[in-house]
């Protein structure tokens, strides 16, 4: 294997290291597999981000962004396997280079559909409902969110060199920013080849990103408050940052996810022989082994009941001394080495400190089995399970974090004194509790969930379907408060939020709907043939509106709708029952003879445009409706959303009126129409 040169890319084109390179080695023999390292203009680089990369991004709606970021998920998945070759040179096994490459694929994917499902197509984001600023509805409020002006600086972890990547990329790139990617050097070779992939693509626009192999320079001196630093990393490295005065000074945002001391939480209720006890095992040894232990949610503290501390050490003993380490070629191996020499060192090293206040009860790391590699030359460790008998005592095991396959058994003697425990971490990204109790896991989460980023509760139920302790899902946040870093990445559509500014905007309703693309109460409407079931998808405008009816509730209709769907609630049928009742004057109109009188009123028969009504949204009954009443619909264009290049997805905003003009029932009615 030739030495391979970890290019940089900087205003659209590759730039090849240079000058005083950095030699990177294999994690499995020690030899140079790659060179890092170069001088780059970081002024130019943030300009051409700013000046280029943002206005393509923002000219793009949501939609598009998400397409384009489903096509690049589907281009990555096609070639994934020349980064799983590369990724066995930083002691990844196959199965642990699934959890990277497969994981940071699957995250593009998962941020392509939410944002298809839960944004508008459009450039605006509103967020949450309009609100009332005035008696008379004149004067409106709304909250929305625009994409940030600068660009994201994102500083990435050695452990996870393409799932990391894309993590952050997936949010940012959704929100329509763009982002200069710095991976750590020691695995760097990995994440270039896979952002030499994304730029191959061609999916993206000029200057939407870019990627800095070595040092990021004076970049952070150059940044300002529309920018964004979303770092992973020590706690260390992650204050220092912090304390950038650019950073202070410009209130840049800063994420940071951080290390941290996971716990793993073995339930009162969960003994040995139970199926929690058995997948308790199962998690903490897979913790310890996967990545060697190098991930940022892996466990570094086991709480049993003092009762169960013996055989817990038995068990996850037992399959530990199963775990087969060496070369992660070999489809036997198991745990594979750690990233680098260096992190070799720092690992024995904290694991020494480790020692001083537990003692190690497996795993010798002058003495153990190496498959197919030499242990001298290569990164390699053994897993190493600690004991302690004074947890309470104990200082070290609550601050030091060996990053690798190292964690400790501690004994708890209530549920109370384990959350307390888990407490001393000072803030972690996750905590897993083991329970088929839920008293036990609302009283995790009351008493604890306040000090962690995610608590994960396991247990027969939730068997083979749960993703593991470990695992940072797209959907949920990834982060945690206190020495975790105090940030949040990913989650859904919040992380997307992060490089967004919300914007309170005030005006009357006619300007609200005009910048949000969306009628809302009090906003001009437009009355006119045809009727607006005949218009395309394209021919329909937000506003456009048909008044329908009316007609007449009789108690006639009322018996027959009871008989005929069997609801013969006594407010329907039961005139004293119902004038007893505080709410309703005697005998009233059921809710959905109501939806069923509207839809009637205002569906156009005949074959067109409206391919399918496929639900409603915030229906509510305001006011009841007594037989004799007359009712009219009014049917209003809402909000419109692409859904394919055939049809498209119609919100339209329905309000029914009784003879007095009182509103009587309100929805949202979701249509697909053709284009």
């Amino acid at each position: 294997m030739s030495i391979i040169p970890v290019n940089s890319f900087a205003l659209d084109r590759w730039v090849a290291p240079s000058g005083d390179t950095a030699k990177l080695r294999s994690a499995i023999d020690g030899r140079v597999v790659a060179e890092i390292g170069g001088r780059l203009d970081f002024a130019a680089m943030a300009d051409h981000a700013r000046n280029t990369g943002g206005p393509g991004l923002r000219a793009m709606t949501f939609h598009d962004r998400a397409f384009a970021l489903k096509a690049l998920a589907q281009y990555l998945n096609d070639r994934r396997d020349a980064l799983y070759e590369l990724s066995y040179e930083t002691g990844a096994t196959k199965p642990d280079s699934m959890i990277d490459i497969d994981g940071g694929i699957g995250t593009l994917f998962v941020y392509s559909s939410k944002a298809r499902r839960e944004l508008p197509d459009d450039q605006v984001f509103v967020d949450g409902a309009l609100e009332q600023l005035s008696r008379g509805g004149n004067f409106v409020g709304q909250h929305v969110a625009t994409p940030l002006r600068g660009v994201a600086v994102h500083i990435n972890a050695f452990n996870f060199p393409v799932w990391g990547m894309l993590e952050k990329l997936a949010p940012t790139l959704i929100a329509g920013v763009p982002a200069i990617v710095k991976p750590a050097s020691a695995t760097a070779w990995v994440a270039e080849a896979c952002f030499r992939m994304i730029v191959e693509s061609g999916l993206l626009p000029e200057g939407a990103v870019q990627f800095i192999a070595g040092s990021t320079g004076d970049l952070l001196d150059r940044l300002t408050g529309q920018d964004v630093v979303s770092f992973t990393g020590s706690a260390s490295t992650a204050g220092m940052l912090r304390a950038n005065p650019r950073i202070i000074g410009q209130s840049v945002r800063f994420i940071a996810e951080q290390d941290s001391l996971n716990a793993s939480i073995l339930g009162p209720d969960a003994a040995p022989g139970t199926a929690e006890f058995d997948a308790f095992i199962k998690e903490v040894h897979r913790e310890m082994t996967a990545k060697a232990g190098q991930k940022c949610t892996a466990i570094r503290r086991i709480f049993v009941p003092g009762a169960h501390r013996d055989a817990t050490i038995e068990a996850l003993s037992a399959r530990l001394e199963k775990t087969v380490i060496g070369n992660p070629r070999d489809e036997n191996v198991r745990m594979g080495a750690l990233a680098s020499l260096a992190q070799r060192e720092d690992v024995l090293e904290k694991a020494g400190i480790l020692a001083t206040e537990a003692r190690r009860v497996f795993g010798d790391p002058d003495a153990f089995q190496v498959e197919g590699a030499d242990a001298g030359r290569g990164a390699f460790v053994p897993p190493m399970l600690f004991s302690c008998d004074d947890p309470d005592g104990a200082e070290k095991l609550h601050a030091v974090e060996a990053f690798g396959p190292v964690s400790t058994v501690m004994p708890y003697r209530d549920l109370g004194h384990a959350l307390a425990l888990a407490k001393r971490g000072a803030g972690s990204l996750v905590a897993s509790v083991f329970t088929h109790d839920p008293t036990v896991a609302r009283q995790a989460v009351l008493d604890a969930g306040a000090f962690h980023g995610r608590l994960y509760f396991a247990n027969r139920d939730t068997g083979k379907e749960a993703t593991g302790h470990g695992s940072p899902l797209p959907h949920m946040v990834h982060g945690g408060p206190g020495r975790a870093g105090g940030g949040e990445e990913m989650g859904g559509m919040r992380g997307v939020m992060h490089y967004m500014q919300r914007t309170a905007i005030q005006g009357s309703p006619d300007i609200i709907a005009g910048i949000t693309n969306r009628h809302v109460a009090g906003a001009s409407t437009v009355e006119k043939e045809p009727h607006p079931f005949r218009l395309t998808f394209g021919e329909l405008t937000p506003g456009r509106t048909l008044w329908a009816g009316p007609r007449t509730v009789s108690l006639a209709d009322i018996e027959h709708f009871a008989e005929f769907t069997g609801d013969n609630f006594y407010a329907h049928m039961d005139e004293d029952a119902a004038a007893a009742n505080p709410f309703f004057p005697g005998r009233v109109a059921h809710g959905y003879l109501i939806l069923s009188f509207a839809a009637g009123m205002f569906v156009e028969p005949a074959p067109g445009p409206v391919l399918a009504n496929y639900g409603l949204d915030n229906l509510r009954f305001m006011k009841p409706v007594s037989p004799g009443d007359s009712l009219k619909v009014r049917l209003t264009v809402k909000q419109k959303t692409r859904r394919k290049d055939e049809y498209g997805e119609v919100r339209w905003d329905v309000g029914v009126y009784n003879q007095d003009g009182e509103q009587v029932a309100a929805y949202e009615l979701l249509t697909m129409n053709a284009m």
